[in-house]
């Protein structure tokens, strides 16, 4: 798993990622919502399976953080999630899509500022998960081993 195993190696050999998809598949547009369906003009019902599964209450929470981030800033749901990811340590940079001209302006507006630090901590709960064996057992070593963000 590369937020297991290769971030913590990058985080220590100074290297950075490269995202692919940040979106999630279009997962954090901010298109799904709970108990709704997508937009009929939306492509999410045919690429939100492509990606690796997310459970729905998982999904739901992170993007009603990033929903609460946008209202706090004036900012979009995508502007939010991808200036989240811009600000870790272990990611270099984005490879964005988008599926017209008015959308690539938009996800462009997220860079050119910061999230807080309060912000940033807020979506870093809602996005927290329970660590696997070993990891869960590992987070003891983290002064040796760089964690790339918090695991509970």
């Amino acid at each position: 798993d590369y937020e297991l195993e290769l971030m913590p190696l990058a985080l220590d050999q100074g290297v950075g990622c490269v995202v692919w998809s940040p979106l999630g598949w279009g997962r954090l547009t901010g298109k799904l919502r709970r108990g709704s369906p997508p937009p009929k003009q939306s492509r999410l019902p045919k690429t939100a399976d492509d990606g690796p599964p997310v459970p729905d209450d998982y999904l739901y929470k992170v993007v009603a953080a990033l929903d609460e981030v946008a209202k706090e800033t004036g900012k979009s749901v995508p502007q939010i999630a991808l200036n989240w990811l811009l600000q870790r340590r272990s990611v270099s940079t984005l490879i964005i899509g988008a599926r017209n001209e008015e959308q690539l302006r938009l996800n462009l507006g997220s860079v050119g500022w910061n999230l807080t630090k309060d912000q940033v901590a807020k979506l870093d709960a809602a996005s927290l998960t329970t660590a696997p064996y070993p990891y869960w057992h590992q987070l003891g070593f983290t002064e040796r081993n760089p964690f790339p963000v918090g695991r509970g």
